[in-house]
This record gives C-alpha cells, sequence and structure tokens, in this order.
C-alpha cells in the first residue's frame, strides 16, 4: 500500500467537498440555462466534441486503473485515478463552455429550428426513447458522482484504503457508466448540432 499524502481531517474534507460538489452543480444548472451569443470564430460544438475524447479517456483511465489496483500496482493506479481526475476537471469546464455558446440541442431537430415536430420524432423512431432513456440516467448520476469521487480520493490520499475500496464500490461504476454513456450521448444527440 501507499503512504498517506494528506493529513486526516474528516469535517474539513466534509466540508469542502460538499461546498464544492454544491457550487459544480449549482453553476451547472444555472449555466446551462443561460446562452451567450458570442462568436468564437469556431464550431463551439468542438467543446461537445472534446467532451466525447475526455469521457472515452476517463472510462479507459478507469478500466486500466481498476486492472493496476487489482494487480497491486498502487502508483500506477493513483497516477491514473488523479488522471482521470483532471481529465474531469478540464470536461467540467469544456461541458459549461459548449452549453453556454452553444445552447439547447432537440434530439430528432432534423431541420434545427429549435422544434421537433411530430414528422420529425417518427423519422427518428425509437431511438429517440433510447436517446432520453440513457439521458435520464446519465444526468442524474453526473450530479451525484462528483462527492463520492472526492471522498475517495480523499479517503485514498489519507491512507485510509479500507474506507476508500469500500466508497470505491459504489464510485466506480457509477463514475465508468456516466463516462460511457457521456459518449453515447454525444454520438447520438451530435447529428442534430446546427
Amino acid at each position: 500500500m501507499l503512504q498517506a499524502v494528506w493529513k486526516k481531517n474528516d469535517k474539513k474534507a466534509k466540508t469542502l467537498i460538499f461546498t464544492f460538489s454544491a457550487i459544480v452543480f449549482a453553476a451547472v444548472v444555472l449555466l446551462s440555462r443561460i446562452k451567450l451569443n458570442v462568436n468564437l470564430g469556431f464550431d463551439v460544438h468542438l467543446f461537445a466534441k472534446a467532451n466525447a475524447i475526455i469521457n472515452s479517456c476517463v472510462a479507459i483511465l478507469l478500466v486500466i486503473a481498476l486492472i493496476a489496483v487489482k494487480s497491486k500496482n498502487y502508483t500506477l493506479h493513483k497516477n491514473l485515478m488523479m488522471t482521470a481526475m483532471f481529465l474531469s476537471v478540464l470536461f467540467l469546464v469544456s461541458y459549461i463552455c459548449h452549453h453556454l455558446f452553444a445552447g439547447e440541442t432537440r434530439f430528432g431537430d432534423v431541420n434545427h429550428d429549435g422544434i421537433v415536430t411530430e414528422l420529425e420524432k417518427a423519422a427518428v423512431g425509437t431511438s429517440r426513447i433510447i436517446y432520453y432513456i440513457i439521458l435520464g440516467t446519465h444526468i442524474p448520476f453526473a450530479g451525484i458522482i462528483l462527492p463520492f469521487i472526492l471522498f475517495s480520493a480523499y479517503r485514498a490520499l489519507t491512507g485510509e484504503f479500507d474506507k476508500h475500496k469500500k466508497l470505491v464500490r459504489i464510485t466506480w461504476p457509477v463514475w465508468f457508466y456516466v463516462a460511457v454513456t457521456g459518449v453515447v450521448v454525444y454520438w447520438m444527440i451530435s447529428p442534430y448540432y446546427m
């Protein structure tokens, strides 16, 4: 096992983790309702493509990190997980930028007028239902996973590996699901970007 990197202070950690998680959640919710009409000089949907690439990388890192820890290569595991967390921060910035500059895209809106007509719904068929089922699970899991990720990292960095191991049994599969479904959501919605 690795040595503790941080000194344990559960009260301070809980305050910081819950405060940071609440701020991030509020920022995502509030900023997703705002659209800035600014010409950035490039296709703003590049942010969404970057998000899909980042989510793909995070999913791959999570799998490799799981293999590393099962192989007792704790240093590699730690480095992979810290990289996944760093990429998740980049994802968050890119996600907010995409929603600020691109606004909302509606699944099935073939003519990009912001309205999905019955004819457009019929044209996309059951893929619309599948999209909304995936999105309907992706969003809540993405909204609740952040404090779990932060607490998991905190437990590892303070050397509380039994608590870390117990917590990641919940954190890892949800984080992995969020990363993978994020890519699927992008793949399904991207044809409807203007």
